[in-house]
């Protein structure tokens, strides 16, 4: 059980000023998610980028940045996560201007992979220094502000990309999109270096899993990479490397639980993988992403070719989305110590129902009266949306000893990047190939992507239910589990 001491004013001062560094790093690496999907078409066009470039600079960008995320969130517990995410800053404002000057596509989509790299140096880092700043019992409102922050950046990506597009204007507008955010986190890496708490690491010679990086590594592309291929309409993805990629990724467990069993330093700490929320919670953050990333690329598709919105006129449409999983992310961040795991499977039903009716919808949907129709279905989802990514953030590290706050926030962050892949190639392919089906209809294509997006939050409402149902038994030398099921603590 982790004891802590009440922080001095200064000290809780300092602290809220690290946290604002820790949600601004969240915040630009996962803007970087969403923002250049609206860009797309303006970039194609300056840089006479190829198909699969096109799909490259989007799944490649998550594809780095899971590769990335474990063996950083492991150098990081060991060498100092402040070092970390100061030298991710860094990276992630310098490949910004690669991004912005590149005068070819194949120089973009290897600006947007080393970007994604240095997304995946600064997210572990993050949250792992919440978990490091903050005793259980406060990091509820912390992670709620950092789930609030993972929303937002997420779903207002397209508003942002819209407003630069349409405020600056001309062929190489796109290219702004990358430049605006480059004094941001310059901003951040300079008052990083004075607020966020001294590293601690001892200098001793530390040895990494190699064998464990490279067996991730392999598994993660593997997985990744058929979904790359499905989003850029390919007719063969290879599904194969999918299954070898799910039996590399169980060799690497296993030769984690023998490294450990060695004395060695696993990647993973088979310890961190046994404990039931957080890999409850990983598996949850998985899926949850699978369905909340898709919807983001189906109304872009849908409100910019089927209904000829302007980017900035498709964002604002769903901005109730916004707004409403914002506030309730914030709420729910508070509420978490109380109600527990009932409110991510609250949360996922809402999604799920919010979706699905949004899907009914757009079949005859009226584009002059878009924002209106699909208010409340959106509010329904933004809500659920706000209900489950903070408090399942706060469930899944709850149980996790703070040394090894870092490993586990890369593993959770990688299952995330891992259900943004499977998410964008699953909306991408509905809508695609309801298109052709249809022969051109839009609403019918937006319509099945939305309804695939709402069966992945359905999913997630199943796994946070079996979670309730199924009684916990917290080893001793673990801190007891927040509330999991309706009028019981933990058993």
């Amino acid at each position: 059980m982790e004891t802590t001491r009440a922080p001095s004013t200064e000290a809780t001062a300092r602290r809220g000023a690290a946290l604002v560094i820790c949600l601004i790093g969240g915040f630009l690496t996962l803007l970087d998610v969403s923002i250049v999907a609206v860009a797309l078409p303006s970039m194609e066009k300056s840089l006479r980028m190829t198909t699969a470039e096109v799909s490259w600079s989007v799944s490649g960008y998550s594809l780095a940045f899971g590769l990335v995320l474990v063996p950083a969130g492991r150098l990081g517990d060991l060498f100092g996560r402040r070092r970390l995410l100061l030298l991710g800053l860094f990276l992630f404002a310098a490949t910004g201007i690669l991004c912005g000057a590149a005068t070819s596509g194949a120089m973009f989509v290897f600006a947007r992979l080393a970007r994604g790299a240095s997304a995946g140096l600064i997210a572990p880092q993050s949250v792992g220094l919440i978990q490091q700043m903050y005793p259980p019992k406060e990091r509820g409102r912390a992670f709620g502000l950092y789930g609030a922050t993972v929303g937002v950046s997420t779903a207002i990506g397209p508003i942002v990309g819209g407003a630069i597009l349409n405020g600056i204007g001309g062929h190489d507008a796109w290219r702004y999109v990358f430049y605006v955010f480059v004094p941001i986190a310059v901003v951040a890496l300079v008052a990083g270096w004075f607020v966020l708490p001294r590293d601690r690491t001892r200098y001793q010679r530390h040895s990494l899993d190699l064998v464990g990086t490279a067996l991730l590594g392999a598994a993660v592309v593997l997985i990744m990479l058929p979904l790359i291929d499905a989003e850029g309409a390919k007719s063969q993805p290879g599904w194969w490397r999918l299954a070898l990629g799910v039996v590399l990724l169980a060799g690497f467990f296993v030769w984690e639980r023998v490294l450990d069993a060695r004395g060695g330093m696993p990647l993973l700490a088979p310890k961190l993988v046994a404990i039931r929320g957080y890999a409850v919670g990983t598996a949850i953050g998985t899926t949850f992403y699978a369905g909340f990333t898709g919807i983001f690329l189906t109304f872009s598709l849908f409100f910019q070719q089927g209904l000829k919105f302007t980017p900035l006129h498709g964002a604002l449409t769903t901005i109730i989305f916004v707004i409403s999983s914002a506030v309730f992310a914030v709420g729910s961040g508070r509420l978490v110590n109380r109600f527990g795991q009932r409110m991510v499977a609250v949360g996922c039903l809402a999604v799920a129902v919010g979706l699905f009716v949004t899907g009914l919808e757009l079949r005859n949907l009226n584009p002059s009266g878009a924002a209106a129709t699909l208010a409340l279905p959106l509010l329904i989802a933004g809500i659920g949306s706000g209900l489950v990514i903070a408090p399942n953030q706060t469930l899944t590290m709850h149980s996790v000893p703070r040394e090894q706050g870092g490993m586990a926030a890369g593993g959770f962050q990688t299952g995330q990047r891992v259900g943004t892949a499977m998410g964008t190639a699953l909306a991408a392919t509905l809508y695609f190939g309801e298109l052709a089906r249809s022969h051109g209809n839009f609403h019918e294509a937006a319509q099945l992507s939305l309804f695939g997006s709402a069966a992945m939050a359905a999913l997630t409402f199943l796994i946070a239910t079996a979670d309730i149902l199924i009684p916990h038994r917290a080893p001793a030398d673990q801190p007891t589990p927040l509330v999991h099921a309706a009028g019981a603590g933990s058993a």
